[in-house]
């Protein structure tokens, strides 16, 4: 027997019949993505955490794939790799700047940084830039550049009128 809610039900967008509503415990998208499916953050996250064995020393030693990318990286940084030292510079450093911010802040409950928009990570590697170039470490770096790669040659153009 139809109830007073069943007679003002409109049958519309979004409003399907009663009985051609899914019944309680059936999924309207029964192919849709599996149970226990990952995502790519998920994969990555597996796949850095694998275990690798390296020689450290002269020793074996098992470490994940993620310690052996950041002992490379600052290996690299450390021998005068300048985009090893870009990456870990314009990467790590207000990471570090975040976490220093929230220790000395640690009994009053501090809100992390907002993230930083593009105007103001290019000024962070102009800083940086710039103290790379104060230390000298630029110049030798494109002073190398400079001298391995031969200077274009100059052609002077006379203009006859």
């Amino acid at each position: 027997m139809p109830t007073d809610r069943d007679s003002d039900y409109m049958v519309g967008y979004g409003k399907p019949p009663p009985h051609a509503r899914f019944k309680k415990g059936h999924s309207g998208n029964p192919k849709g993505r599996p149970q226990g499916a990952k995502n790519s953050a998920t994969l990555l996250n597996e796949a850095l955490s694998e275990p690798v064995i390296v020689t450290e020393n002269g020793r074996r030693k098992t470490i994940s794939k993620k310690q052996a990318i950041l002992k490379q990286i600052v290996n690299k940084a450390a021998s005068g790799d300048h985009r090893s030292i870009q990456l870990l510079l314009l990467n790590q450093i207000p990471l570090i700047e975040a976490r220093l911010e929230s220790s000395r802040s640690a009994t009053v409950e501090a809100p992390l940084p907002p993230a930083q928009s593009a105007d103001q990570r290019r000024a962070r590697a102009a800083e940086i830039a710039k103290i790379l170039k104060d230390i000298g470490y630029l110049d030798q770096v494109l002073g190398t550049a400079a001298e391995t790669t031969s200077p274009p040659a100059s052609s002077s153009m006379t203009n006859k009128r």
